[in-house]
């Protein structure tokens, strides 16, 4: 994938076990979504806290955010509700839509990439962004993009 390309269509459930579809957003609402390694990381943590007091600049500018990780629905409840994160977090267990959006593996492949999209309301990918160990990096170059 790469800046410019449409988002492709996929699926996933959320925290609460509700139908995610990339397609329900097309035409309708800016969006960012940001792949991270796992819930209780460290890093993820602060990746995800940084996006949680961040958010109101996303919505004020029209945007949803979603965290995405490999994590169980159960997991991600509970991670959700420890650092009181105002978005969804998707549950992506086979890594299909890793795979789709071609988000690379980082530490020699031992880990999952962070790679963080934002995509316009069209489904047009306006900005991909990858660093995996800079966590707050991530918000900067969303919210940066967005504005």
């Amino acid at each position: 994938m790469k800046v410019g390309d449409r988002i492709p269509e996929f699926t996933l459930y959320d925290q609460d076990g509700e139908t995610f579809s990339s397609h329900s957003l097309i035409g309708k609402k800016n969006f960012v979504l940001f792949f991270y390694p796992q819930d209780g990381l460290p890093i993820c943590i602060r990746e995800a806290c940084a996006f949680r007091d961040a958010y109101h600049d996303f919505v004020k500018n029209n945007f949803e955010v979603f965290g995405v990780s490999s994590d169980s629905e159960t997991v991600h409840k509970k991670f959700k509700r420890t650092y009181k994160l105002p978005y969804r977090l998707l549950v992506d267990e086979n890594a299909k839509v890793r795979e789709l959006l071609e988000v690379p593996p980082m530490l020699l492949g031992l880990l999952p990439g962070r790679v963080t999209f934002v995509v316009d309301k069209e489904g047009i990918i306006r900005k991909i962004f990858n660093s995996a160990l800079s966590a707050s990096s991530h918000v900067r170059e969303a919210i940066s993009t967005i504005k």
